[in-house]
């Protein structure tokens, strides 16, 4: 069972060295993505000059698993909107959290305003405060 469901932020942290990357290689194994973020970690591939296909391979071969977006996810990231419209939360941003919610685990992002709604789940920023 998945420990973990990353949200595209933490996984481009992962990928790119940057702050918060030794958190999320520790939860590599057990670890998800939904398909939403993980088009999001390819379009920021995309504005950064890389390869859509090498990226995506590389993603496969560390095995976190990719989530199709279906009915249920939309209806529980569409139920999160009243609570997260007000911290300016993203489509993509819903669609991670519901993930968690519907899995019932927890949300690694680097992103702090996601830790900010009220979820029967834990969301783990990757980052210190600056």
């Amino acid at each position: 069972m998945t420990d973990v469901v990353l949200d595209a932020s933490a996984l481009m942290a992962f990928l790119h060295s940057e702050p918060g990357a030794d958190k999320v290689a520790k939860v590599l194994g057990d670890a998800v993505i939904s398909a939403v973020n993980f088009s999001e970690v390819l379009k920021k591939t995309v504005e950064r000059g890389g390869s859509i296909d090498t990226v995506a391979a590389y993603i496969r071969g560390l095995s976190v698993a990719i989530i199709p977006f279906d009915e249920v996810k939309a209806a529980a990231s569409a139920a999160l909107y009243p609570q997260a419209k007000p911290h300016g939360m993203s489509f993509a941003d819903r669609a991670c959290l519901s993930l968690g919610v519907l899995r019932r685990v927890t949300v690694m992002t680097a992103e702090r305003k996601m830790g900010l709604l009220s979820l029967p789940i834990k969301v783990m920023v990757i980052r210190n405060a600056h």
